[in-house]
C-alpha cells in the first residue's frame, strides 16, 4: 500500500494508526501482567490491618488524596526529597491505587514512621501549628467521630476476593479491633504504615 493512498484516505489513516496504537500498547501492557515485580508483593509487605483500612477509607472520604500523590517517581530530586521511588510490588494489596498526579501538598508515599503520632494528630487537628504556611484544611470532627466497626469485616472479605490474604480470623475480628476508636486513630494508623515495606531499602 502506496503512502499516498494512506495520506489522501483519512478514515483509513485512523484505522490504521489505531490498529499500530493498540498493537503497541499491548506489547508494552500485556507482559506487565506476568512479571514477578508487578505482581508479587516486595519482601515484608502485608495487607492493612482493619484499623488502617479503615483509615485508608477515611483517608479517601476526606479527598486527602485529591493533593497528595502517593508514588515516588525514580527521579534524583524526589528520591532525595521523599526516599526511595516507588515500585510496583508494593501496591499489590492497594484497592484502590491511589498513586494520585496532584501535589497541592507533600507526596506521602514514605511518610509512615518519618513524624511521631503526635505530630500527625497535631498536623490533622490545625495544620498549621506545625507548619505555619500550610494551606491544608483542618479536620478537628476526626477527633470526636467513633468507628462502630460495622461494616469493617465485609470490607476485609471483599478485599480477600481481590486477592488480599486476610485470614478468617482477621476477617472476624476486624469489628473488634477497631469499635470504639476514634477517627484520628485510623487515619495515623494509615499514614503510619505508609511506604514502610520499602522505606528502609535504598
Amino acid at each position: 500500500m502506496q503512502h499516498e493512498t494512506v495520506e489522501k484516505n483519512i478514515g483509513l489513516m485512523i484505522v490504521l494508526s489505531l490498529i499500530g496504537i493498540s498493537f503497541g500498547a499491548l506489547v508494552e501492557i500485556v507482559p506487565l501482567f506476568f512479571a514477578k515485580q508487578t505482581t508479587e508483593p516486595v519482601e515484608g509487605l502485608k495487607p492493612l490491618t482493619a484499623l488502617q483500612q479503615e483509615g485508608k477509607d477515611i483517608y479517601i472520604r476526606e479527598g486527602c488524596n485529591v493533593c497528595h500523590t502517593q508514588m515516588v517517581r525514580p527521579l534524583r530530586a524526589e528520591v532525595e526529597r521523599y526516599g526511595h521511588y516507588s515500585v510496583a510490588g508494593e501496591y499489590v494489596y492497594d484497592h484502590p491505587h491511589l498513586w494520585g498526579s496532584k501535589r497541592t501538598g507533600p507526596d506521602l508515599h514514605r511518610v509512615g514512621g518519618k513524624y511521631s503520632d503526635e505530630w500527625h494528630r497535631a498536623h490533622l487537628y490545625n495544620p498549621r501549628d506545625v507548619v505555619p504556611d500550610s494551606n491544608m484544611p483542618a479536620f478537628p470532627w476526626l477527633f470526636e467521630n467513633k468507628l462502630t466497626g460495622d461494616d469493617t469485616g465485609k470490607k476485609l472479605a471483599a478485599l480477600r476476593t481481590l486477592g488480599v490474604p486476610y485470614t478468617d480470623e482477621q476477617i472476624d475480628n476486624a469489628r473488634a479491633e477497631v469499635r470504639g476508636k476514634r477517627e484520628i486513630d485510623a487515619v495515623v494508623a494509615y499514614l503510619q504504615n505508609l511506604g514502610t515495606a520499602l522505606k528502609d531499602k535504598r
